[in-house]
């Protein structure tokens, strides 16, 4: 499906799993200068489908870390966790057409199946590709324990997939200014990957797809990391008959060694460098440069 880019809308979507740092002012004032500079709408969605992770208190410092950015999003704004029905309802369609089969296994089951074959593949987030146990059990075998009340997460059928899909797989990346290309996907780095947890009825790349889609976003400008999640993101808009929007995949901040700012790192917080003195205009500063091209001809 393809849509007019007339209209642009454009989304900043953090968890509230924990404090935004710098690498998040900088995708956040990315996002809000490329909507103004076209005209266009800026977002702000709550990614809180880890609902045991996720908190209020977090979230509400989203709110007051980009308003002392100087942002203003949209309202109301949508919050993952009250949308599980249109993720069930886009896996329920993934499954009506035979693309996703229920996984019993736990992770040390998973490892133990792996451990021993020698440079065993792994997906592009550093987990071993998924060797397939529950895929081929017989379908009265997870009737039985499904209906015996076993946890399962639900994985896609890759190479199912890209067969209805097709080969022909891209999206299209922008650049700075005006530059643009075309990325030839790869979602089978990912293999069988799960598109929702034993404990959270959805995964990131379903929930992000289908948000996407809902809330008509036109430009999904993100950080590098998510690159190669792209290619998994393009297959299930294709099989789900979304949208597709185009994408900008920024660089990352660092910290002295190189490391990119995050909050399992430990990087230091917008709150606590507010603490420390800092202004919005130092922040916007730091990133003149790139804001200034995020929004030229």
């Amino acid at each position: 499906m393809t849509r007019s880019f007339s209209n642009r809308v454009f989304r900043f979507a953090p968890s509230s799993n924990g404090y935004l740092h710098l690498g998040h002012a900088y995708s956040a004032l990315l996002n809000f200068d490329m909507a103004r500079a076209a005209g266009g709408r800026f977002l702000l969605r709550i990614e809180d489908i880890d609902i045991e992770r996720c908190r209020f208190e977090f979230e509400q410092a989203i709110y007051e870390d980009l308003g002392w950015l100087g942002l203003a999003w949209e309202t109301p704004v949508r919050r993952q966790s009250g949308h599980f029905s249109d993720y069930a309802s886009a896996l329920a369609k993934l499954s009506a057409r035979g693309l996703t089969y229920p996984c019993f296994c736990s992770r040390g089951e998973i490892m133990n199946a792996v451990v021993a074959r020698t440079g065993w593949p792994r997906d592009p987030d550093g987990s071993p590709l998924y060797p397939g146990t529950c895929k081929h059990l017989a379908r009265e075998e997870k009737h039985r324990r499904i209906a015996a009340g076993r946890p399962a997460a639900m994985r896609i059928d890759m190479e199912a997939a890209i067969a209805k899909a097709g080969r022909g797989l891209a999206w299209r990346e922008m650049g700075h200014s005006a530059q643009t290309r075309e990325v030839a996907a790869e979602p089978s780095l990912w293999g069988d990957t799960t598109l929702s947890r034993k404990d959270i009825p959805a995964s990131y790349h379903i929930a992000v797809v289908v948000d996407d889609a809902l809330q008509g976003v036109t430009d999904v400008v993100r950080g590098e990391d998510l690159f190669l999640a792209t290619s998994l993101h393009r297959l299930l808009q294709v099989l789900l008959d979304l949208p597709a929007p185009a994408y900008r995949h920024h660089a990352l901040l660092r910290d002295a060694s190189g490391q990119k700012l995050s909050k399992s790192s430990r990087a230091k917080s917008l709150r606590a460098l507010r603490q420390d003195g800092l202004s919005p205009a130092a922040v916007q500063a730091r990133f003149w440069s790139d804001l200034i091209l995020a929004g030229g001809p």
